[in-house]
């Protein structure tokens, strides 16, 4: 008989995407017999992670950082993650950057170097990363920020992203995300 492990999925994000991202993670892991929880950390404030067998941590990326509620949590329990399975994934604008082999351009950061940063920063051994698309919500964006953020519409639209809705592009490629859920269920079994 398999034994029944313990998931908590902790996540921080901006526009939505990453609490879509970790609710699919969770439904994989649930159907590999894992008990999960899957927690916006931004509205719940995590004190114990010590019943859970793995920590999933997930974030959005916001001018090139970790969304802050993310980052709290992984320094808050980086002396308690060498006893625990780690998993981490970034939803970002994986988009014309990362598809043409890039690390940064036009001042934009890789989701990889940011996930790698974390790792240094805390001295994480995670088991697996997962580097995902997000969402670009126009709507929820500052003046500035909007300003600032137009040059990507027709890129986007030139990688062969739509618009959703007015404003709002989904960069998710929900396969991607699922077989990286898979690969972790074993990786964390392991």
């Amino acid at each position: 008989m398999v034994k029944t492990l313990k998931a908590l999925i902790a996540f921080g994000t901006r526009y939505g995407a990453t609490a879509g991202t970790s609710e699919e993670i969770g439904k994989i892991l649930q159907g590999k017999g894992f008990d999960v929880k899957v927690v916006n950390v931004k509205e719940e404030k995590i004190k114990d992670i010590s019943e859970y067998n793995l920590i999933v941590v997930g974030s959005g990326i916001r001018m090139g950082k970790w969304v802050s509620e993310a980052d709290d949590f992984l320094r808050n329990f980086q002396k308690e993650f060498d006893q625990k399975k780690l998993a981490l994934f970034v939803s970002s604008m994986k988009t014309f950057v990362e598809r043409e082999g890039k690390t940064e351009e036009g001042g934009i950061c890789s989701s990889r170097k940011l996930a790698e940063d974390i790792v240094a920063k805390y001295g994480l051994k995670p088991i697996t990363m997962g580097f995902f698309g997000g969402v670009i919500d126009y709507n929820k964006m500052g003046f500035f920020e909007r300003k600032a953020m137009g040059f990507l519409k027709p890129l986007l639209e030139k990688d062969g992203f739509k618009e959703i809705e007015p404003g709002v592009y989904d960069l998710r490629d929900w396969d991607e995300i699922r077989i990286w859920a898979k690969e972790l269920a074993m990786k964390a079994r392991q």
